[in-house]
């Protein structure tokens, strides 16, 4: 009876050992896991996973015709969890014809099963016309006086002009400093109360005589005038400095 009483303990006693053993492995075996998996960012890591918003946004986002878009991405915790992701990161985005400053972009590695947002601010810039020196009302526009700025599009929701051959040889309304940007509101081809040329044009036949316009217009616009030899009043096309085209 003795010696079976000591084989019992002996046996539970290292049987108990053994747990303790394979429970301390455990530990140590979950301690290195999640040690792994919340391991943070290096900084080549964070790097590439704002360059891959950045080229997101910079591919996917419709470029104005003549402008260009500025993407920066946002700051990243440096305390995320990311890998070295053994397949180029997903990128992707909601909206890809976004118009406003913000874009959140979503960068993934389904390999290592991680994902991260990252907010990337956008910057989309017009060329516009704008003044070269401080300019007074009342003046004629000429090349000197004007150059082709870009200009944040954010910053400029109102109407202005791309093209010289718009603004160049028309009236300005009020005073402008350098650098402004020349809006449509700002000049007139065609002045009110002012005389200009009514082009009467139907088919390849050409007619033309005086009149008085009777609104301001920039080229394109459409405005009233009134022919000072029949006196009636008709619309008409703004074509050019002091020029009017109807067409029949």
């Amino acid at each position: 009876m003795l010696y079976n009483k000591t084989s019992f303990l002996c046996t539970s006693s290292y049987k108990t050992r053994l747990r303790r053993n394979w429970l301390y492995l455990c530990i140590v075996w979950q301690t290195l896991f999640f040690s792994v998996l919340t391991h943070a960012a290096t900084p080549e890591q964070i790097e590439n996973i704002q360059n891959a918003a950045q080229v997101h946004v910079l591919e996917t986002i419709e470029q104005p015709i003549g402008g260009e878009i500025v993407a920066t991405p946002g700051r990243i915790d440096s305390r995320v969890h990311a890998t070295d992701c053994p397949s180029p990161l997903l990128t992707s985005s909601s909206n890809t014809r976004n118009t406003s400053s913000n874009v959140t972009v979503l960068v993934e590695c389904p390999e290592d099963n991680w994902r991260l947002y990252v907010p990337v601010r956008m910057s989309i810039s017009l060329p516009l016309v704008t003044a070269t020196r401080p300019l007074s009302r009342g003046s004629i526009i000429s090349n000197d006086d004007v150059a082709m700025s870009m200009v944040d599009k954010n910053r400029f929701r109102r109407q202005g002009f791309t093209d010289f051959d718009q603004v160049v040889g028309s009236k300005l309304k009020q005073n402008m400093k350098m650098g402004d940007v020349i809006e449509r509101n700002d000049v007139c081809v065609v002045c009110r109360n002012e005389k200009v040329v009514i082009r009467a044009v139907k088919g390849e036949m050409s007619i033309s005589t005086k009149g008085t316009a009777l609104t301001d217009g920039a080229n394109g616009d459409q405005v009233r005038v009134k022919n000072d030899k029949s006196q009636r009043i008709i619309e008409g096309i703004v074509t050019g400095v002091a020029e009017i085209t109807v067409n029949f």
